[in-house]
């Protein structure tokens, strides 16, 4: 059991953290959570809010350091909040706008966000810079008097469950909530002045153990697998410069419905009483679809991944009998899986991921599909190749990052699509109405080093929603909206 005591106040990153560092200044891992906001909005407030969260959580006022020398990463911790409010007028806000009138005003906003990038090597002045914050945010003011208040975070700090964690707390303090519970918050995630150990230091021992021999061999599998890796076909490969956008898959409460109680089965919450509903219900709640599509004894994650592949194999046009082989990425919340098990609001990043491979013909039946994509992943996890493949999987990214020529088109995408094993749930409740928030999102980059789509799924109101991004333009807008309706026509249909 790795012992927390011996935290410091400032500490080497993890290795899957490393990774991320080596990500982020190409463009992929800069996560982002907004907030579209009606009503009057004191600055103030919001500042002070945000304040009290780099007090609770000292990672969030950790800054990361590099080393020029040994060209290794370290977070130091400010002994006091450094973030400031970057805002912006009504004159900023549109003329940002009036650059693209294809997606709404907060949609664009999101997508202005993922492409602001303060540690990418060229933003920074010199280009090796040997300190950068890792958190920022931003508010925008719209011309019909409402508000858009974004977080930008180093991933290597906020993952997922991270980001939703610090939405829901954020939306507390603003309301004035949550004060009596901040000393809790506190004990629970770490002392003031400590930043919590990594993943890679609480895996439960013997988890990640591999032979030598054996690590070699999965390299070498994972390396020439990836030759024969087919893409979502690419529509721009000589763009120098790339960014990150967003499409939206949305179901109706009854397509959800229908999608999640597939052939009779039954989705419900299972909590102990409501005090617990209450708590999960707006976090990555870890087996919520455990009684989901039963009948296949599949999760959520799989239908989408299966999805998405019959959907890019169809664009391609080709005859039925011809297979070709595309990769998926399932992220896993590792967080209760850990020793000692984290708890649900503990920021850092602490997911893993399983690379699958398929081979993929025309006109695959889609729960046939899904059920293998979601057997993969359990078959995986069974194994412990989320623990034991993980130094595997970073060392990868990063020589993918090194060495662009070796991916198709130099393209750096490493699978179709990304997906996470569970999504979030939440729901609007009078918190939310209170505030005035009218909607909210939280994804990452991924337009350096990743997938051709990320998923990002939520299940908000009884309704499916998910933001989707790709990189840009090395996939167009068209291409991708194509995609994703071919997505949804398919978890309808299959689900009638």
């Amino acid at each position: 059991m790795a012992d927390l005591s011996l935290e410091t106040k400032g500490r080497p990153v993890g290795g899957t953290e490393y990774s991320w560092c080596r990500a982020v200044p190409g463009g992929t891992g800069i996560t982002v959570v907004a907030l579209l906001l009606s009503g009057a909005l004191e600055p103030s407030s919001l500042q002070n809010a945000l304040n009290k969260l780099q007090n609770s959580h000292p990672i969030l006022r950790s800054k990361l350091t590099h080393n020029a020398t040994t060209n290794s990463f370290s977070f130091t911790i400010s002994p006091t909040p450094y973030l400031q409010i970057q805002s912006f007028d009504v004159s900023f806000t549109s003329h940002l706008l009036h650059s693209n009138h294809s997606v709404s005003p907060f949609h664009r906003i999101v997508e202005h966000e993922l492409n602001q990038n303060p540690w990418s090597a060229e933003d920074l002045q010199p280009p090796v810079h040997p300190e950068t914050d890792v958190f920022f945010a931003s508010l925008y003011a719209l011309p019909d008097r409402k508000w858009v208040v974004t977080l930008r975070l180093h991933t290597s700090v906020c993952d997922r469950r991270s980001a939703v964690s610090l939405l829901n707390e954020l939306l507390g303090l603003i309301a004035g909530e949550g004060k009596e519970d901040k000393k809790g918050i506190e004990q629970e995630v770490g002392k003031e002045d400590e930043v919590s150990l990594g993943i890679e230091a609480l895996i439960p021992s013997g988890k990640a153990n591999k032979p030598f021999w054996a690590r070699g061999v999965d390299l070498l599998g994972y390396s020439l697998n990836s030759f024969r890796f087919v893409n979502l076909d690419f529509k721009d490969t000589t763009a120098s410069l790339r960014s990150s956008e967003v499409v939206s898959l949305q179901m109706d409460p009854d397509e959800t419905r229908r999608l999640l109680t597939f052939h009779g089965s039954t989705f419900h919450l299972q909590f102990e009483d409501r005090m617990e509903r209450r708590r999960r219900s707006s976090v990555l709640g870890t087996g919520l679809l455990d009684n989901a599509c039963k009948a296949r004894d599949i999760k959520l994650c799989g239908a989408l991944a299966a999805a998405a592949l019959i959907a890019a194999r169809s664009s391609r046009d080709l005859p039925d009998q011809q297979q070709e082989k595309y990769a998926t990425v399932i992220l896993i919340d590792c967080r209760n899986l850990l020793d000692p098990p984290l708890q649900y609001n503990h920021l850092g990043f602490y997911h893993s991921a399983i690379l699958n491979t398929h081979d993929i013909k025309g006109g695959e039946d889609l729960w046939e599909l899904a059920e293998r994509c979601y057997m993969s992943l359990s078959n995986s996890m069974k194994s412990n190749k989320h623990f034991s493949d993980m130094g595997d999987l970073n060392f990868l990214m990063c020589k993918a990052i090194d060495n662009p020529r070796l991916t198709p088109s130099s393209s750096m995408r490493t699978s179709l699509i990304s997906v996470f094993e569970d999504p979030v749930t939440d729901d609007f409740n009078e918190l939310h109405h209170e505030i005035g928030v009218e909607d909210y999102i939280s994804c990452s980059s991924v337009h350096g080093v990743g997938p051709s789509i990320a998923v990002f799924d939520r299940l908000r109101d009884g309704r499916l929603d998910c933001a989707c991004v790709y990189p840009s333009p090395l996939h167009s807008r068209e291409q991708m909206l194509e995609l994703v309706d071919n997505m949804k026509r398919m978890l309808v249909t299959g689900s009638g």
